[in-house]
């Protein structure tokens, strides 16, 4: 019911910049927390940022003052802006929305995009 796709990733040098879009569409009712995660090979899939409805954020420590989300709640749309790229940020990154489905009011269940790579060289 909820679907998300995401854009931007790619390879960059190590201090490159990336910036990564999710957008959501399908029958929605309405989207609370979104937010990005990435998985390493060989590692658990960590969250990077996550951002709420009114604007809140919150930041994994290993990117914080590099990495910025936003979002977009007209366009059900959110962002991670990535500077200072490390070669330790490559990795496949998803994008996650808590959202109600007009279907399932009102049990808001976790939607996943399809992951985006992001490769940094050194």
């Amino acid at each position: 019911q909820v679907q998300l796709v995401e854009s931007g990733g790619g390879l960059v040098q190590a201090g490159g910049s990336l910036r990564l879009s999710c957008a959501a569409s399908g029958s929605i009712f309405s989207i609370n927390a979104m937010g990005w995660y990435r998985q390493a090979p060989g590692k658990q899939r960590e969250l990077v940022a996550a951002i709420t409805s009114g604007g809140s954020t919150n930041y994994a420590d290993s990117v914080k003052g590099r990495f910025t989300i936003s979002r977009d709640n007209a366009k059900n749309t959110v962002y991670l802006q990535m500077n200072s790229l490390k070669p330790e940020d490559t990795a496949v990154y998803y994008c996650n929305a808590a959202a109600e489905a007009i279907a399932t009011i009102p049990a808001e269940y976790d939607y996943w995009g399809q992951g985006t790579q992001v490769t940094v060289s050194s």
